[in-house]
């Protein structure tokens, strides 16, 4: 049988939506593990990323992060993450300031009870996660995981 351009392509297509949708339903079947979790009872899972990415574990302690880069991080708008700085703000968890090198940027910064329930969310996120995971794949079979997901977000990227 002779195959035509259009099949060929056809069917090199199938093994990356079949990646894709398998990455897909893993980290939604994940989610919904850590949805039910007494994590959130303190906080919310967009709150949580944001005071993780502010967090002196993703930089230095006291530093701040301008918006748009917060927006990368956590994966939503910029709008919406103005709405979500704004609550948290208001429940005393950041704190945001004039860029001093650019006056028209605001930094967001974590205040000391964000830095405490960023702590306490984090230490139970993390044995949630690490709960979740362990059931389903062995030491070997996360790593690979975490290699091939490193691959997927920046195939540039050299791995040692």
């Amino acid at each position: 049988m002779i195959e035509t351009g259009v099949g060929v392509a056809a069917a090199g297509r199938a093994p990356a939506n079949e990646a894709w949708e398998a990455l897909y339903r893993a980290q939604a079947t994940i989610a919904r593990d850590l949805a039910d979790s007494a994590v959130w009872d303190e906080v919310h899972p967009n709150e949580y990323g944001v005071l993780h990415a502010l967090s002196a574990g993703n930089r230095g302690a006291g530093q701040g992060r301008r918006i748009t880069e917060l927006a990368e991080d956590v994966l939503l708008t910029q709008p919406g993450l103005s709405r979500l700085i704004a609550r948290m703000e208001a429940r005393g968890l950041i704190a945001r300031s004039r860029d001093d090198g650019d006056g028209r940027a605001v930094v967001v910064t974590l205040t000391a009870t964000g830095r405490e329930l960023a702590r306490r969310a984090g230490s139970a996120h993390a044995r949630e996660v690490s709960r979740a995971m362990r059931t389903r794949l062995t030491p070997g079979q996360m790593t690979q995981l975490r290699d091939l997901c490193l691959l997927v977000i920046d195939p540039h990227e050299q791995r040692g």
